[in-house]
């Protein structure tokens, strides 16, 4: 069993800057993928940022060139620096983890950007 963990979430204005944190912790082998997704209310959740199984990192145009996805494999977390926040980033946003047939998520985190 694979628990993610989020945080560092919160309130920021516009043009601010939040890192979020994803701890993952239990049995975490073959990761064929890991990032973030969000999801603002009355929308579907939408992709953020991932490292596909090969390493590369994709991320939607919406966040290209404001928000950084890294990881640090020796604590087992993921981040997401988001720079240039803006009020449509308003959303919470879930970490997720795919490995052996299997997707995980964490509980979310509020990220709310005032205009």
């Amino acid at each position: 069993q694979v628990q993610l963990v989020e945080s560092g979430g919160g309130l920021v204005q516009a043009g601010g800057s939040l890192r979020l944190s994803c701890a993952a912790s239990g049995s975490i082998f073959s990761i064929n993928a890991m990032g973030w997704y969000r999801q603002a209310p009355g929308n579907q959740r939408d992709l953020v940022a991932h490292y596909s199984g090969d390493g590369n990192t994709n991320y939607a145009d919406s966040v290209k060139g404001r928000f950084t996805i890294s990881r640090d494999n020796a604590k087992n977390t993921l981040y997401l620096q988001m720079n240039s926040l803006k009020p449509e980033d308003t959303a919470v946003y879930y970490c997720f983890l795919s490995s052996m047939g299997r997707n995980y998520w964490g509980q979310g985190t509020q990220v709310t950007v005032s205009s």
